[in-house]
């Protein structure tokens, strides 16, 4: 990679062309470049499409969106959201980094051209090529050029950057500058989940790693400075660690092409950080923010009513999702010899009593790594699946080879959970652990079955408990740690715990990519990343990579159910619930576009669209309907 002077500021080239030569390896070809790309069909929009069916084209610009913090983090201190250290502030990936191409809220495997008016990609994805956009310019006015791309791909691929963001990019050998506009990335995965992750490339200015001086500085040493991005919003006023505003820019460049029209439609976003649950939502009642996302069933039944919601000014609903739902599960640390027995796995997973948990009826159990969707395992295991898993028959549980893992339920039996803990006591006493005259489980060595559940924030109260209970019969301690989010996520880069539940995100099509970073075995031992399990499984590893080269979506299918076999029954997490719909309260300012996508959040941060952050408006500044003009009578 070779560095060159760009408009005045330090700029990194890539590949021959820097040097003034003919770029090596295929060119794009002239008659082959589209507006989009999908995995596994067609387009569902037309080039020079002029907007989304779920937005509103005619929204009016205007007004103030008040959000809370729309996830655990209670506070930031950086404003670069790609490096280890510190807590970037919500709103900025969404709100200032726009990336080469975007997903669609209605396709499970489209994306459009975003910063890239075009997209090209080889016949056998050995490459994809993109051609920025020529109108594309960054906060600064400077205009978006190739150089600039490769600059942010060397950025993200550099040991400088979270291994979560690297592991993204690990599929692409290099990037190469084709021409001032024009970007080809050679492909070492050559999968549509590579293609995808490249395409989600966020593009920012060389400018944003500069020192007062002009000096280029090390990426992990961009902290304080604001980004130069080419989004439609810029950091106003900050009071860190609780508050950011962002302001629209009213010359954004792309306002006016169909993959942002009728969206960013607030002039300014505020977002203000709360320390807990019952503060946010006391706060929400006061009219300090305007939406409130919950995912507490308990919170959902009891707190969000009263008189303002009783008089209209509150508006309490639930919006559907088409998702396939990110497993929220209690994921076991297997660098612990605690947890490395199968068996010790799967009893402390029969000891958690979901139904005695989900006492609002308002979620279901995850049965699957891939729930709500058609790529989680049904009945038997296909051919195609026995062909995938037959190979490793020696190495797994027998049970992958017959019908998917179901919840061990409590709620049809009045003795379900004796039953289920008679199963766990038997499993354990098979791994050598057995109850001492004082009711303690303890093995061989007299050493007690105690561990910790690790959690950040607010407790869930019922939940532990129950669990707590349940293990206590079984002569096991569980102790439970909350800390605040800033020692909880070190605590996870670190690897230190012992119990922790996590929810994944949701997704539209499984990728690849991100389970493996989650499950594959490369990354069980690197800190900081992703596989807090610690799972190191040559089968797993072997289906991800398979997903990885699906061509067709039966290969897909046929990858994804053998995987969930394999996940569900190695017991490597205790499954919890899910609920495929978004629960809001929501103040009665908001105009609301009628079509509902199928891909989204409403606010939280997500490779996919933030409905109501990016399409919803206010309503105040509607325009009134036209009255009707009265017929003439007759003479």
């Amino acid at each position: 990679m070779l560095r060159a002077v760009l408009a005045g500021a330090l700029a990194f080239a890539a590949g021959p062309l820097a040097r003034g030569q003919p770029a090596a390896g295929p060119l794009p070809a002239a008659d082959r470049w589209s507006h989009a790309y999908s995995a596994y069909g067609q387009p569902r929009y037309p080039r020079g499409f002029s907007h989304f069916e779920y937005v509103n084209p005619q929204a009016p610009k205007g007004g103030t969106l008040q959000l809370n913090n729309p996830d655990r983090r209670t506070s930031f201190d950086k404003y670069n959201p790609y490096t280890i250290k510190g807590q970037s502030p919500a709103g900025l990936t969404t709100l200032m980094f726009e990336t080469l191409a975007q997903r669609s809220g209605d396709e499970p495997d489209t994306m459009y051209g975003m910063v890239a008016e075009d997209i090209q990609v080889a016949p056998d994805k050995a490459w994809v090529a993109f051609r920025i956009h020529p109108r594309a310019r960054f906060i600064n006015g400077d205009p978006v050029t190739a150089a600039d791309v490769a600059h942010v791909f060397e950025m993200l691929t550099s040991k400088e950057v979270s291994p979560a963001t690297r592991t993204q990019l690990e599929g692409v050998a290099r990037a190469t500058v084709l021409d001032p506009r024009t970007i080809r990335f050679d492909l070492k995965e050559r999968t549509a989940d590579t293609i995808f992750n490249v395409g989600g490339l966020p593009v920012f200015s060389p400018k944003w790693s500069l020192d007062a001086d002009g000096k280029p500085k090390k990426f992990s040493d961009v902290v304080n400075e604001f980004p130069i991005t080419t989004g439609p919003y810029k950091v106003g006023t900050v009071e860190a660690p609780r508050r950011i505003e962002f302001v629209r820019d009213p010359d954004y460049w792309a306002r006016d092409l169909g993959v942002a029209k009728g969206q960013y439609n607030f002039d300014r976003i505020v977002y203000r950080y709360y320390q807990d649950n019952a503060i946010s939502i006391e706060a929400f009642k006061a009219g300090e923010f305007d939406f409130l996302m919950e995912y507490s069933a308990r919170r959902w039944a009891r707190q969000h009513s009263g008189p303002k919601w009783d008089d209209g000014r509150i508006v309490k609903e639930e919006f559907p999702t088409g998702f396939g739902m990110g497993l929220q599960a209690y994921y076991f640390n297997l660098r612990k010899p605690l947890f490395q027995d199968r068996r010790v796995r799967e009893a402390l997973g029969l000891a958690y009593d979901f139904a005695s948990i989900n006492v609002y009826r308002q979620y279901k159990r995850v049965n699957s790594l891939f729930a709500n969707s058609e790529f989680a395992a049904r009945g038997e295991p296909s051919a195609g699946e026995l062909a995938l898993l037959e190979r490793f028959r020696s190495e797994l549980p027998p049970a992958v080879f017959g019908p998917p893992w179901e919840d061990p339920r409590t709620d049809l039996d009045p003795n379900g959970l004796r039953n289920n803990l008679k199963r766990a006591r038997k499993l354990l006493e098979e791994a050598g652990w057995k109850v001492d005259a004082d009711g303690a489980l303890r093995n061989a060595k007299g050493e007690r079955f105690e561990f910790e559940w690790l959690e950040a924030g607010e407790a869930f109260g019922r939940r532990e408990a129950v669990y707590q209970r349940n293990l206590a019969l079984l002569g096991i301690k569980l102790n439970v740690r909350l800390v605040d989010f800033a020692l909880y996520r070190k605590r996870l880069e670190t690897f230190d715990f012992d119990m922790i539940n996590l929810k994944s995100g949701d997704w539209a099509l499984p990728n690849a990519a991100d389970l493996k970073a989650a499950l594959g075995s490369a990354a069980a031992d690197e800190q900081a990343s992703a596989n807090y399990a610690g799972i190191k499984n040559k089968a797993i590893d072997f289906l991800v990579d398979r997903m990885d080269k699906a061509t067709t979506m039966d290969e897909l299918r046929t990858a994804t159910r053998a995987l969930d076999r394999v996940f569900m029954r190695e017991h490597y997490v205790v499954p919890d619930l899910y609920g495929a719909s978004n629960r809001v309260s929501r103040w009665d300012k908001f105009g609301i576009p009628k079509v509902v996508p199928k891909y989204y959040t409403i606010a939280t941060p997500s490779d996919y669209l933030q409905w109501a952050v990016t399409t919803w408006w206010d309503k105040a500044l509607d325009k009134p309907a036209a009255p009707a003009q009265a017929k003439s009578a007759k003479p």
